[in-house]
C-alpha cells in the first residue's frame, strides 16, 4: 500500500484527457471489435500449437498430481481431453496479447499522467498472472492429497480423467486471476476509487476475506494449502 501512496501523491490534479477529441460510440464499438478480433485469433492459434502439446501435458499433469492409472469413460474422451487441455493452454498462452488488447482499448480514456503506467501494468498483470498458475501447479499434489483425505474408509478414488482435467485447469486459471489483485488494488487507486488511507482502515476485513478466498480455493483440515495462496495474496495487498 506504500507504492500505492507514493503513485497518488505524485499524480496530477489535472483531469485533461489525453486526446483532444473523444471517441464516438461508433468508434468505441469499431476498437471493441478489433480487441475481440486480435483476441480470438491469438486465443485460436494458440490452442492449434497447444494441440500438439497437450498429451505431455496431461502426462505432466497426472503424473505430478501423484495419480498411476486415471480412465476416460467416453470413446472419444482421449482427442477430447486433449482438445481441452488445448483450448486451456490456449487461454494462458494467448492471455499477453488479450491483456495488452484490453489496455489499448481503455488507453483513450485515460490522462496523460495515467497513461504512462500502462506499460508496467501490462507487464505487471502477465507477470502476476503467470506468478498464480506457478503456485496452482505447485500446489496441486498438496491441495488433491487433502482433499483424498476426505474420503471415507474402504473408498477408493478412480480419477475421470476428464473430470480430472476440468477440475486442475479451472484451479490454474482461478489462481492466475486471484493473484491479479495487487494489479487491481493500484488501478482503482490510480483512478482514485480508493485511497491508501481506504485501505489501512479495512485492513481486518482485507485479511479475513483474503483468507476466506484462500479457504474456498483450497479446502481440506491441512492449513498448509491455504497458506500456500493466502500468504503470497496478503503480501501482495501489503506491497501494494
Amino acid at each position: 500500500m506504500a507504492l500505492l501512496g507514493r503513485v497518488l501523491q505524485r499524480a496530477p490534479r489535472a483531469s485533461a484527457p489525453i486526446e483532444d477529441e473523444r471517441m464516438s460510440v461508433i468508434e468505441h464499438l469499431e476498437a471493441l471489435r478489433r480487441v475481440l478480433i486480435v483476441s480470438l485469433i491469438a486465443w485460436a492459434v494458440a490452442t492449434v500449437g497447444a494441440f500438439f502439446i497437450s498429451g505431455r501435458v496431461i502426462s505432466f499433469l497426472v503424473g505430478h498430481a501423484g495419480i498411476h492409472n486415471a480412465v476416460y469413460l467416453q470413446p472419444a474422451g482421449g482427442v477430447l481431453n486433449e482438445l481441452k487441455v488445448a483450448m486451456y493452454i490456449g487461454v494462458i498462452v494467448a492471455a499477453p496479447i488479450v491483456i495488452q488488447q484490453v489496455w489499448w482499448f481503455v488507453s483513450p480514456g485515460l490522462h496523460q499522467h495515467e497513461r504512462r503506467f500502462i506499460l508496467p501494468l501490462v507487464v505487471a498483470t502477465i507477470f502476476f498472472f503467470a506468478v498464480g498458475v506457478a503456485v496452482a501447479v505447485f500446489a496441486l499434489p498438496l491441495y488433491l492429497n487433502v482433499l483424498n483425505r476426505f474420503a471415507p474408509t474402504g473408498v477408493v478414488y478412480l480419477p475421470d480423467l476428464s473430470q480430472f482435467l476440468s477440475f486442475v485447469l479451472l484451479m490454474i486459471i482461478g489462481f492466475g486471476i486471484v493473484f491479479e489483485l495487487p494489479v487491481v488494488l493500484f488501478v482503482l487507486g490510480m483512478l482514485r476509487i480508493v485511497s491508501t488511507r481506504w485501505l489501512y482502515k479495512r485492513r481486518p476485513y482485507f485479511f479475513l476475506g483474503l483468507g476466506l478466498v484462500a479457504n474456498f480455493l483450497t479446502p481440506g483440515a491441512d492449513p498448509l494449502t491455504p497458506l500456500i495462496m493466502f500468504i503470497p495474496l496478503y503480501l501482495f495487498f501489503e506491497g501494494t
